[in-house]
């Protein structure tokens, strides 16, 4: 596989990894919260729960990328794997400036 090819893979797998965890917090919340979306996201704001929402939502992160590792795409899971690590990296801007 040529580098271009590498990258544009790494970059579908980060646009998954990115996807699947925006669909995660709005799956938790639409399961879990009596509010609606805004309502629960402005709610998670004010008492400084953000970092714990987006890292409920990162379970789904999980899915997609055993899901590339089963089925031979390592470039894709690799992708998944940096949406992950800039997702924890937004949790802990929240905990450390937010809280």
């Amino acid at each position: 596989m040529n580098r271009k090819q590498k990258y544009k893979e790494m970059a579908i797998g980060f646009a998954v990894g990115i996807i699947a965890n925006t669909v995660g917090v709005l799956l938790y919340i639409l399961l879990f919260s009596d509010l609606g979306i805004t309502e629960t996201f402005t709610a998670a704001v004010e008492a400084e729960h953000v970092g714990s929402l987006l890292a409920l939502g990162a379970v789904l992160n999980l899915v997609a990328f055993f899901g590339f590792l089963k089925i031979r795409r390592d470039e894709r899971a690799r992708g998944v794997l940096l949406a992950t690590i800039l997702t924890a990296l937004v949790i802990l801007y929240y905990k450390i400036f937010a809280g």
